[in-house]
């Protein structure tokens, strides 16, 4: 590196020293003008990395790793949501299976109250979906950036009021359960149908039991042994890539869950702001780039 340095030091002395006619210092100039270009472009190139990147992330224009990485993230969101969900309230708020079941036996026990805060749940859980698909159809008939960034901006928004007001409430039991229980639910439905319209509907990360349950389906397919007795395009083989990815939402959900219980724990509504302003963070290049062309058109 040092020998490169010295040696253009050398070339830019001897051009600058051979330029006693027009035609050399005009050569020593271009090739000074074609270096400094070369490095801003350098530096231009460095800066657009992580703009490209969070574009990607959740931006219009879809790719398979974009789809993936994304999913991780919200994963650990949605592990994270229903840890503190489940602290704050005592009720897991990101699957219907669980809300539904203890309907059943809210009604069985003549608990009606209850029975109609888990219908609410449901029906929140529902108008979340609906919203997100709302939001995505609106934004794809406008050809904005932000089609897909839109209901994570909604989540953000709606984590921070939780966080922000939460404690103002948390003291009015009455007021607070239904309350928290019902916007979460929301929350969870936003995001699941987000990533699902997303991936055509082969990603979910509000739930871990469709994941599992495709893991053992893939287990059970590596696991089984192809007999010579068979012809070779009968050979059952597993999706190891599929299988890879199914894991690790899996444990970016458990660790979003570990991670949003001890913060529950140990700030309390405070820590909403964290998944908040990551959600943020994701959305807004792709918000940015549609702001900039509504500033162009209005111009």
């Amino acid at each position: 590196m040092a020998h490169r340095k010295t040696h253009n030091s050398t070339s830019t002395s001897w051009l600058i020293s051979r330029g006693h006619d027009g035609k050399s210092w005009a050569t020593a100039s271009a090739i000074l003008q074609t270096g400094y270009a070369d490095a801003c472009d350098h530096s231009s190139g460095a800066l657009h990395m992580p703009i490209d990147y969070l574009r990607s992330l959740a931006g219009k224009d879809r790719t398979v790793r974009a789809n993936r990485q994304l999913a991780f993230v919200l994963s650990g969101i949605a592990g994270a949501v229903n840890a503190g969900g489940f602290l704050l309230v005592g009720q897991f708020t990101s699957h219907m299976s669980g809300i539904v079941s203890a309907m059943a036996e809210d009604l069985a026990a003549g608990a009606f109250g209850l029975l109609v805060s888990g219908f609410a749940g449901v029906l929140f859980f529902i108008a979340g979906a609906a919203s997100s698909a709302i939001m995505i159809n609106w934004a794809r008939k406008r050809t904005l950036q932000a089609e897909y960034a839109l209901p994570l901006i909604a989540e953000a928004l709606l984590l921070l009021i939780f966080g922000l007001l939460g404690g103002n409430v948390a003291g009015v039991e009455w007021l607070f359960v239904p309350v928290t229980v019902m916007l979460l639910c929301y929350i969870m439905g936003l995001q699941n149908a987000m990533i699902t319209k997303l991936s055509h509907g082969e990603i979910r990360t509000t739930h871990v039991t469709g994941m599992v349950t495709d893991i053992g389906i893939e287990l059970g397919k590596a696991l089984y042994w192809n007999s010579h007795r068979h012809p070779a395009d009968m050979d059952v083989h597993a999706d190891i890539g599929k299988l890879k990815n199914l894991s690790a939402l899996v444990s970016f959900f458990f660790l979003g869950g570990a991670l949003g219980s001890f913060g529950f724990r140990s700030i309390g509504f405070g820590f909403t702001l964290l998944p908040a302003a990551l959600l943020m963070l994701m959305t807004l290049v792709p918000l940015i780039d549609d702001l900039r062309r509504l500033w162009r058109l209005t111009r």
